[in-house]
């Protein structure tokens, strides 16, 4: 069996298994947060949704929007996560086939039927290890997972280190496609940051022009968008292919739950990350 250790347990977040559930229920609880487990339903079905990568403590309330949100919806069979490939290692679009993920709370189990489906769908997506292997922005999703949904579902991993809009829509189309073929819910992250390395006011700024894109299901515009103001997104890629997967599906809505930065959560003003937390649902 395939076992994919932590890479930044420790790091992102707390290497052990009761402090790591103390921080998970800090970021709900934060000032920030949603202040609850479960939040109400915005529709009647939900898609997916984007979700930061950071640390807990700077981007970890904002994620808890995510995952509370889509709590309310129930517990998927499965959830297909893309995050950027940050380290640019191993294959330009990679998953794994098979296998588990460890984090403190114990392990996740691949969906191999599903990541079966979808490589079939998409011949660019290679099944390759070594691509995963330190990247940060699927791996600081799984706590928030397993500590909402449990033991049930399984995962998809999926890194891009080619974040082209032609890459994205390709993507998105397979997954859709590979969705409608497993027959079961599947929940879809887009594992990203937004702005990056600037003072709070500019982050807010760009952040909000590219969201406005993203609210309106607009892969084309949010790339246009952040060429143009030189918003450095880090999953641009990711939250392209959860656009393109979400509309294809008739999923035409998108809400935006929280948006902050890490100047907001730190306290320091002069550099920041930004952080959005955005609903797809009918």
């Amino acid at each position: 069996m395939r076992i994919r250790k932590p890479a930044v347990a420790g790091y992102f977040y707390e290497a052990t298994r009761d402090e790591l559930i103390r921080r998970i229920e800090w970021t709900v609880s934060h000032e920030l947060g949603p202040k609850s487990l479960r939040l109400q339903r915005l529709g009647s079905e939900v898609i997916g949704a984007v979700a930061p990568h950071a640390g807990y403590v700077y981007s970890g309330p904002i994620a808890a929007w995510t995952y509370s949100a889509l709590a309310g919806y129930g517990v998927p069979d499965a959830l297909i996560i893309i995050g950027p490939n940050h380290y640019g290692v191993g294959a330009p679009i990679a998953t794994m086939r098979s296998g588990v993920w460890e984090t403190p709370l114990g392990r996740v189990e691949i969906d191999d039927e599903l990541a079966g489906i979808l490589i079939s769908k998409y011949k660019e997506l290679e099944d390759d290890v070594y691509a995963h292997s330190r990247e940060h922005s699927i791996e600081v999703q799984l706590p928030f997972v397993q500590h909402l949904f449990g033991e049930g579902p399984k995962i998809v991993p999926v890194t891009m280190w080619r974040q082209t809009l032609s890459a994205s829509r390709e993507l998105g189309r397979a997954i859709a496609a590979a969705i409608r073929d497993y027959g079961r819910r599947v929940y879809v992250i887009a594992s990203s940051d937004f702005n990056h390395y600037e003072p709070h006011d500019v982050t807010v700024k760009k952040d909000e022009i590219a969201i406005e894109r993203i609210l309106k299901l607009d892969e084309s515009g949010l790339f246009e968008v952040a060429e143009r103001y030189n918003i450095s997104i880090c999953g641009l890629g990711p939250v392209g292919a959860l656009i393109v997967a979400a509309r294809e599906l008739g999923y035409n809505n998108a809400v935006l739950l929280k948006h902050a930065t890490s100047g907001d959560t730190s306290g320091y003003r002069d550099e920041t990350v930004g952080y959005a937390s955005i609903l797809f649902y009918r």
